[in-house]
């Protein structure tokens, strides 16, 4: 079976082929049906005189070892590459046809100038260039006439702000649609000022062509006036690619000249497919304006504008990468010359689809960076610059993967059994790289989102309001479930990439689901780990930042993992607790806390007093600014607890928010022991009591012989 190239280009010798022998089928029929004396039609003899022409015989046997080159397989040699062998004979054809070409391009050119001369006649003589002069002419009136309309809309957008990011977003869409506007104008002044009237067909198409070329060399040149802005410093606006001022300027030439160009070349080589020249004429004409886009493509590298230091070094370094594009360049030019096309299009699309993404990244950065971000000095992703960045990003990839697969005449949608493995292997390696980008879409989209919540929630809040409490628990459920929409796309990423490379994916389901039983039995620990920790998480027991206590694990909850907590014990030590070791949570940062205090005071002292100076310390504190906000109820007595060896013992509560407590309870029995020693009331002491016998005079007896015992003692020995 012939491969689907070889049959493209018999397709037309066969419906040639055919259509010659219906001609002569017919010819003969009517010559049999007809009578001697009804003579044949002057076209008809006048068609089959032709083939006794000795050119036409010539040219006739030049397509039939053609097609008959083109049609037969190559003879294969040892060891010869197929693919190779046919890119050989390719070449050789179209060499051959691009000769014949350079010699009967002369030709061609009179013919074609003889068929323009009909319409030029037959439209009084008027050349095609001076109507196109005429109306580029008055397409620059009309342009002129918007100009002058439009002076409002000028001075507006030379006004425009672009501090922020909506103002710099309305001021290049409006720079955007005023650029459009302006070539619209002119290319309604021009191309349809011209359509109003009757026009021979081939001046119209000619006129039209270059009219339309003008137009589209306009249109990007003001484009890259828009996006380049190569005035921008001095007319105070704003520009989207973030370069230099002279790089600006000389890129903006540079490309408006290699669009304008390609659109002239395009227009010409359609025209001369208008005006009757062949195929191989029309591509040596290509080629030959080509020469053109290669000579703007190297001065514009050769000529940049340079950066770097004026070192000897740099210099050299700058230099050798200029010679690599230069190299680069003729080797496409080369490549398209003898129609390489594939390898034409791979190296076009390595060398631009990086730079086109670079470039659009900080692009997409410039337009929608805000004044926070540069104060802060670190870049915060949004969604929309994530959208915008990633969106176009993939956009490019998956434009060039489209553009890399009709190149290579691969289907990305089809597959058949006359595949190869290599075909069918790339087929799926394009299609995976288009579900991998999607999925990095919606998970870079998804990170910026949980990465933005957590941000907000850094801001410190009223210590036990509503928001607080939100806060804390964002802050504990959302890494979790960062770690798991990572997980969840990762695995949707890697299934839907083997699906798309061939691979069937329901045995590695059904043997992961297996694995994963065997796995849960053999770790039932870690699932219970895990298990416990969803559990906890839904109840609520604990968020981070809250100080709880589990058995003899007790801290401030830092953080969490799918298996287990870290808990910050106040005097700096770390545990690393299991889920499903914690059991019962005593959480101690909820709603409130109660303080508990108690002091002893001598029976000989008044209570009441006592119980008002205690008061009066509590409203003080409640007052207080520094325990105002964490104070719920003020501190109070409420009454004798107990009566004590040594005194009456009081108790006082007090009741703040959680972990407040400590510092108030410091300061009121500051306060409290202070004001009792200025009211005479005295705190109880433990003391002991000793008492003697009956006999009073024993014990004085006693008391005075150790009075004297004492008195030697100090006197020491004389």
């Amino acid at each position: 079976m012939l491969p689907l190239s070889k049959i493209r280009m018999v397709r037309p010798l066969l419906a040639g082929a055919i259509l010659a022998s219906i001609l002569l089928c017919a010819s003969g029929a009517v010559a049999q049906s007809a009578t001697p004396a009804s003579p044949q039609p002057e076209s008809v003899q006048r068609f089959i005189g032709m083939f006794s022409d000795p050119d036409v015989q010539r040219f006739l046997q030049q397509q039939s070892e053609a097609a008959k080159a083109v049609t037969e397989p190559p003879v294969a040699t040892p060891n010869a590459d197929p693919s190779f062998s046919e890119f050989t004979m390719r070449f050789r054809v179209h060499a051959s046809n691009l000769l014949g070409a350079i010699q009967s391009f002369p030709s061609e050119i009179m013919r074609g100038a003889a068929i323009l001369d009909q319409d030029v006649q037959a439209n009084g003589g008027t050349r095609p260039i001076f109507l196109v002069a005429a109306f580029v002419a008055v397409g620059l009136a009309a342009q002129w006439l918007f100009w002058w309309i439009s002076a409002g809309w000028r001075s507006w957008m030379a006004r425009a702000p672009y501090a922020t990011v909506v103002e710099r977003v309305i001021a290049l869409t409006a720079r955007i649609l005023w650029a459009a506007c302006y070539v619209l104008s002119f290319g309604l002044g021009s191309i349809g000022f011209f359509l109003l009237f009757q026009w021979p067909p081939v001046i119209r198409e000619i006129v039209v062509g270059y009219l339309f070329a003008i137009v589209v060399f306009r249109l990007a040149s003001a484009l890259f006036d828009v996006f380049l802005a190569p005035r921008a410093e001095e007319e105070g606006g704003f520009r989207v690619v973030p370069i230099t001022s002279d790089a600006a300027g000389h890129w903006a030439k540079r490309l408006g000249y290699l669009v304008g160009w390609y659109a002239f070349g395009w227009v010409s080589i359609r025209l001369l497919g208008t005006l009757g020249f062949s195929v191989p004429a029309r591509q040596l004409a290509a080629y030959s304006l080509g020469l053109v886009l290669l000579f703007i493509g190297i001065e514009a590298v050769w000529r940049r504008p340079s950066q770097l230091a004026a070192g000897r070094a740099s210099r050299i370094g700058l230099r050798a990468r200029n010679w690599l594009w230069t190299v680069y360049f003729v080797a496409v030019w080369l490549l398209w010359v003898v129609g390489a096309m594939r390898l034409f299009w791979i190296a076009v699309v390595c060398a631009a689809l990086p730079g086109a993404i670079a470039l659009t990244k900080a692009s997409v950065n410039n337009i929608l960076r805000s004044s926070t971000d540069e104060e802060d000095g670190h870049k915060k992703g949004t969604v929309v610059s994530v959208i915008v960045e990633r969106g176009i990003r993939a956009a490019l990839i998956v434009g060039a993967i489209i553009l890399l697969a009709g190149a290579l005449d691969i289907r990305l949608t089809q597959m058949t059994m006359q595949d190869s493995p290599l075909l069918r292997l790339v087929r799926g390696l394009l299609s995976a790289g288009i579900i991998l980008l999607v999925v990095d879409l919606a998970w870079s989209v998804v990170k910026v989102l949980i990465d933005r919540k957590l941000g907000d929630t850094e801001a410190v809040l009223e210590v036990g309001s509503e928001r607080e409490r939100r806060r804390t628990r964002l802050r504990t459920l959302l890494p979790i479930l960062r770690n798991f929409l990572m997980i969840l796309f990762v695995a949707i990423a890697i299934m839907m990439a083997l699906s798309s490379l061939g691979v069937e994916i329901g045995p590695l389901i059904a043997g992961a689901g297996v694995v994963g039983v065997a796995i849960g039995f053999g770790a039932q620990t870690v699932v219970k780990d895990v298990i416990s920790g969803m559990f906890y998480l839904l109840d609520d027991a604990f968020r981070v930042g809250e100080y709880i206590q589990s058995g003899s694990y007790k801290g401030t909850v830092e953080s969490f993992s799918l298996r287990s907590i870290k808990l910050r014990h106040q005097r700096g030590a770390v545990y690393i607790v299991p889920f499903s070791e914690l059991g019962a949570v005593q959480n101690m940062s909820r709603d409130w806390a109660i303080e508990k205090m108690t002091i002893t005071i001598t029976y000989d002292s008044d209570i009441e007093k006592a119980r008002k100076i205690i008061k009066k310390i509590g409203l003080e504190l409640f007052e207080d600014p520094q325990f105002k906000p964490t104070t719920i109820e003020p501190l109070k007595m409420q009454g004798i607890d107990s009566l004590g060896d040594s005194g009456l013992l009081l108790r006082m509560k007090v009741m703040t928010l959680p972990g407040q407590q400590f510092t108030l309870k410091r300061r009121a029995l500051r306060m409290i022991h202070e004001a009792f020693n200025e009211n005479g009331i005295k705190l109880a002491v433990p003391t002991v009591q000793v008492s003697g016998g009956r006999d009073d005079a024993i014990a004085a007896a006693a008391q005075q012989t150790l009075a004297a015992h004492n008195a030697a003692s100090a006197a020491g020995p004389t």
